[in-house]
């Protein structure tokens, strides 16, 4: 090989070792841009945590229940906050595993304009619902008992539990089948985002649709 021909090769060696090292140093800033950029915006599924919403709210029927000491109600009576229904029975496994959470979830938000109301659909009574609440340290839950039988097809629930989130005016805004953390951190964000409307617009445009 001559002078000439070996100084090209070196040459060329040389730039080939320079792009991959700019390739390299490329990759590597990309890698930091994207390790520090903002965080993505939460999709709709992980806003609603697992509810399925209606696109407006929906009127559901004004069930009656009695109290612990079987005294009637209805749902009417909670009228002016925004209402957590859960409907569960003593039997129902997956119950009995959440009721503690939605006992934490009323201590965490229940007040003037929130409320967990737990609807037992147990044909045993109160007396059976106060039992397990005795049982598993239960103290912020009322005993609601269904006294017509009907309240899982007045629903449309086709399981236990089933949960619905309800307005002000009384209206189901969405539901969620099946059991759930209620007083994880995300879960208590994402309630009271609906207490105070900000639920990506949701909740507001609920209640404006509600109120027509």
């Amino acid at each position: 090989m001559d002078i000439d021909t070996a100084r090209t090769s070196a040459a060329s060696a040389m730039r080939r070792r320079s792009l991959l090292l700019l390739g390299a140093v490329g990759l590597a800033g990309l890698a930091g841009v994207l390790a520090f950029q903002e965080p993505s915006q939460p999709a709709p599924e992980d806003v609603r945590k697992g509810f399925a919403l209606n696109d407006t709210p929906k009127p559901i029927p004004d069930l009656g229940f009695t109290d612990v000491d079987g005294q009637p109600h209805t749902l009417a009576e909670f009228r002016g906050k925004v209402v957590l229904l859960n409907v569960w029975a003593t039997w129902c496994l997956p119950c009995r595993k959440e009721m503690p959470t939605l006992d934490r979830l009323q201590a965490a938000l229940g007040g003037d304009r929130f409320q967990v109301v737990a609807f037992s659909v147990d044909r045993q009574g109160a007396e059976a619902v106060k039992a397990f609440f005795s049982e598993i340290g239960v103290r912020r839950l009322a005993v609601h008992v269904d006294v017509s039988g009907q309240a899982l097809s007045a629903l449309a629930a086709v399981g236990l539990p089933t949960t619905l989130l309800i307005n002000e005016e009384g209206r189901e805004l969405g539901r969620l089948m099946g059991p759930a953390e209620w007083d994880a951190p995300d879960m208590i964000a994402f309630l009271m985002s609906i207490v105070e409307g900000k639920a990506g617009g949701v909740a507001a445009s609920m209640n404006k649709g509600s109120s027509r």
